[in-house]
């Protein structure tokens, strides 16, 4: 699906589904990486989590094949059309929903952004399907438009929800501000699935990712580095002891490679005073 196709679902409807977007080679490394940590792991600790529901946080310290989810070029892409630049990873976690789980409440995943409604989402959200997702074993439910609403909350019993079946291998991008849940799982198998999720570059995120993969950072890409919290955002927000942070992991990396620094320059006029107008416009 083009990007321009994707992008507009979202603004209209509040998600779009990409199919075979990933290859069953690379989900079956993915899953043999996976299966320890979810062999080992516990039941989740309330109706949120999932009491019959296992989850895997800090899965780029773990699972190294979450990478290629994490920066498929198709769900970047579609990020990039909403998102400033140097955006952030807020989240990358795995949920395997087990027989008998319950549906999740409802929420947006991006409510712990302090703005009113309706507003512009300050994050794009993936979930990738690593098992099928049907209608009985816990796809995820969806309300379209309500990424448009604004105080509304959903009524759990009434709302207009569509539950989102896919092909292993497929993805859904959704805004942040779309009412959503996890459906229940009625089938007699587990439904595992992959949820990156994105943030703007000025938000806190919900992991946090430098801890969280430390210094497995090195491992990956530049891009990735850079959405671990590895970057700057103009007009110099994320330093560390005045430095670009990438020089953290690499002493000999040049800050002038980002484009960050020209980017900056919107923020100043001539004398270096913060310019009064809108300096976002553009960035």
């Amino acid at each position: 699906m083009a990007t321009h196709q994707s992008v507009g679902e979202i603004k209209e409807r509040g998600y779009t589904v990409l199919e075979g977007a990933l290859d069953a080679d690379t989900l079956a490394r993915f899953r043999a990486e996976l299966q320890p940590f979810l062999d080992d792991g516990p039941f989740g600790r309330n109706d949120f989590e999932g009491h019959r529901s296992k989850r895997v946080y800090a899965m780029l310290a773990k699972t190294p094949t979450v990478a290629a989810l994490v920066e498929h070029p198709d769900v970047l892409a579609i990020a990039d059309e909403f998102l400033r630049p140097n955006y952030l990873l807020t989240s990358c976690l795995a949920i395997d929903l087990h027989p008998g789980e319950t549906r999740q409440s409802f929420h947006f995943d991006d409510g712990g952004i302090n703005q009113p409604r309706p507003r512009k989402p300050a994050g794009i959200s993936t979930i990738w399907a690593i098992d099928d997702f049907t209608d009985d074993n816990g796809a995820t439910e969806v309300i379209p438009g309500s990424h448009l609403w604004g105080n509304e909350t959903p009524d759990p019993d009434s709302a207009d929800f569509v539950k989102v079946t896919m092909p292993a291998g497929s993805v859904v991008v959704f805004a942040g501000t779309l009412w959503h849940r996890g459906g229940a799982n009625h089938s007699d198998a587990n439904r595992l699935g992959i949820t990156p999720q994105y943030c703007e570059p000025w938000a806190r995120q919900l992991e946090n990712m430098i801890l969280a993969v430390g210094p497995k950072a090195r491992d990956y890409s530049d891009r990735i580095k850079s959405m671990l919290g590895y970057s700057i955002t103009p007009p110099f927000m994320g330093y560390v002891d005045g430095r670009h942070p990438m020089k953290c992991l690499d002493d000999d990396f040049d800050p002038a490679s980002t484009g960050d620094g020209a980017r900056s320059e919107v923020f100043w006029d001539g004398e270096y005073r913060f310019r009064a107008v809108d300096a976002t416009e553009g960035v």
